[in-house]
């Protein structure tokens, strides 16, 4: 070993870091150093083999292999270096930077424990050892997150505990749905941190989904292979695809590039709806406006739809239309709850009388509305952060923080059957 060597010969090697060239990762090996000092040793490719082969690794726990771009051209040397280990009992950790999914999955195929991105989020080398080291069989072995054997079965989500589900959608361009959709979600996860609950938002608009601007979080490509595979991913690889947002909130975001709305099935829609809700006490769906195969789905689903309108004339004929698309097909209209963006002040009497208005010629009520938050929300969102964080007395603010002081009250018993009356 080119650095275990150089330890004394009381030093235990616990673990080993592989690379091409190990110094293009200092993160790696700074964690190493934090976690273990001197009980560690660095290999490179052309040795790694014959190292985890021989006594040498007799006290070896787990070994990182760390991976950029410029390894996936000959993956053998890895491939090699992960049955080793295996054939030894060693846990494999995959670092790796730029790695496409396609042949992170060949390496988890292979037999490696776990990944993490690089560079090294804070804790998540920590974590990812503490995982795979874990007697708990669960904990031990990565599922699989995309690619299934073939002829293999494949298990459905059973959830031990159902979150709520909350789809949000937009009457029309420009309402304000995403908006409101990803501040909600943030409000309503700061009330229930205190609880140990967490909540998730998915980005259902597969084509020009701006959730992930929003809350300044990554797209990736290992989001898009899951929305293709969903039925091949379970609770773990869930979780190890969601991004976070100030490490609290869970966000799927929508793919990199623009894709079909009907590329993912009903039957998938219902399966990844069910695996969230199995994770999160509350999930929320940032929907398309567009009405595709599995709305239906969605609307069945949930305890309560909320469609975000404006005070304008293209808001009420899309409600119209929407009705009307309902109420043929036998869908549970009662779920849906209106909620009227950039509502007119205390003050401004004739535009509450046009609200009222509206209300009254489209025959709903508005269950909740939004105030005018001013310059303040466009600028959150090009920002990528929450308008509580950047103006916390921000009026939209305000009543958001309102709606979701509902539902996380609702959220100890999911009684929102009330909430809808």
């Amino acid at each position: 070993m080119t650095e275990a060597s150089e330890t004394s010969d009381t030093d235990i090697i616990e673990a080993c870091a592989i690379a091409r060239d190990l110094e293009q990762f200092d993160l790696l090996i700074e964690d190493l150093e934090e976690k273990l000092g001197a009980n560690w040793g660095g290999l490179d490719f052309n040795n790694a083999e014959d190292i985890l082969r021989s006594s040498h690794a007799d006290t070896i726990k787990f070994v990182t292999i760390a991976l950029d771009k410029t390894d996936e051209d000959d993956l053998t040397f890895v491939a090699n270096i992960v049955g080793a280990a295996k054939d030894r009992g060693i846990k494999v950790i995959l670092v790796t930077h730029d790695l496409t999914p396609i042949s992170l999955h060949q390496l988890m195929r292979l037999g490696a424990d776990d990944f993490v991105p690089y560079p090294l989020p804070e804790n998540a080398l920590d974590e990812a050892v503490e995982r795979v080291l874990s007697e708990k069989p669960e904990n031990v072995i990565i599922k699989e997150v995309f690619i299934q054997a073939e002829g293999s079965n494949t298990k459905e989500a059973e959830p031990e505990t159902q979150g709520i589900l909350l789809p949000v959608y937009g009457m029309s361009g420009g309402v304000g749905a995403t908006t409101f959709s990803t501040n909600l979600a943030w409000e309503i996860q700061s009330l229930l941190t205190a609880q140990n609950k967490s909540v998730c938002i998915l980005d259902f608009d597969f084509q020009f989904g701006s959730v992930a601007t929003y809350l300044d979080v990554p797209k990736s490509e290992a989001a898009f292979e899951l929305l293709t595979e969903v039925t091949n991913a379970d609770a773990v690889s869930f979780k190890q695809i969601i991004s976070k947002y100030n490490e609290k909130l869970a966000v799927l975001p929508s793919p990199q590039d623009a894709v079909p709305l009907d590329f993912i099935s009903p039957e998938d829609v219902k399966y990844l709806i069910d695996l969230a809700r199995s994770c999160y006490d509350v999930v929320i769906i940032d929907l398309p406006r567009t009405l595709v195969s599995w709305s239906e789905v969605v609307l069945n689903e949930c305890e309560l739809f909320l469609a975000v309108v404006g005070l304008d004339m293209r808001s009420a004929q899309s409600i119209q239309r929407f009705i009307r698309a309902l109420k043929s097909e036998d869908l549970p209209f009662e779920k849906v709850q209106f909620i009227l963006n950039k509502a007119p002040k205390m003050t401004d009497l004739s535009g509450k009388s046009r609200v009222k208005r509206m209300a009254e010629s489209l025959d709903i009520d508005f269950r909740w509305q939004l105030s005018d938050g001013g310059k303040h929300v466009p600028a959150s969102g090009d920002h990528g952060t929450s308008i509580g964080e950047m103006v916390a007395k921000n009026p939209l603010r305000k009543d958001i923080v309102k709606i979701a002081e509902t539902f996380a009250d609702l959220c100890q018993d999911h009684d929102l059957a009330e909430a809808a009356e």
